[in-house]
């Protein structure tokens, strides 16, 4: 099975699981542990920063695979940061060329994050994945990872 048909089959299961579940949390945790198991060991770190509702220009750590992560982002700095504030997926091939990068964890090498929108369309999350390989995400992890988070708290 190739990538592309990975990402479409692991779709289906994680709005399966999440069916009918009115707990973001929960939602989000089946999300990451899903994505973690299916793509280990290149999904080093996988997980959700939450926009902080007490400080809407933060994230906050939230459900996730991994390493201990940074607690609080804020908009605007690091790769999740620019996420947040853009609401546009960030493909970065070296986290260590990518200014004002975040370092949570040293073994990170490349990231993707992608923007969590609710059904009215504001931004509530990120999903951030880390890899302790170079350039180890391309455009078909995009559009894999874009398709889940599109439809994870619509279902």
């Amino acid at each position: 099975m190739d990538k592309q048909q990975r990402y479409s089959e692991l779709h289906g299961e994680i709005m399966a699981v999440v069916a009918g579940e009115t707990s973001r949390t929960a939602r989000l945790a089946s999300a990451s542990c899903i994505l973690s198991i299916a793509f280990a060991p290149r999904f080093y770190w996988t997980g959700f920063y939450e926009v902080d509702p007490n400080k809407p220009e933060e994230l906050v750590v939230g459900p996730y695979q991994g390493t201990l992560g940074c607690l609080r982002i804020p908009f605007g700095k690091g790769v999740c940061g620019v996420c947040a504030a853009s609401g546009e997926t960030q493909l970065v091939a070296d986290v260590h060329k990518f200014a004002g990068h975040i370092a949570c964890d040293s073994a990170t090498r490349s990231e993707i994050v992608v923007p969590v929108l609710d059904a009215a369309g504001q931004l509530v999350a990120v999903l951030d994945v880390d890899s302790t390989e170079p350039a180890a995400f391309d455009q078909i992890d995009q559009q894999g990872l874009e398709a889940i988070c599109r439809d994870l708290l619509l279902v």
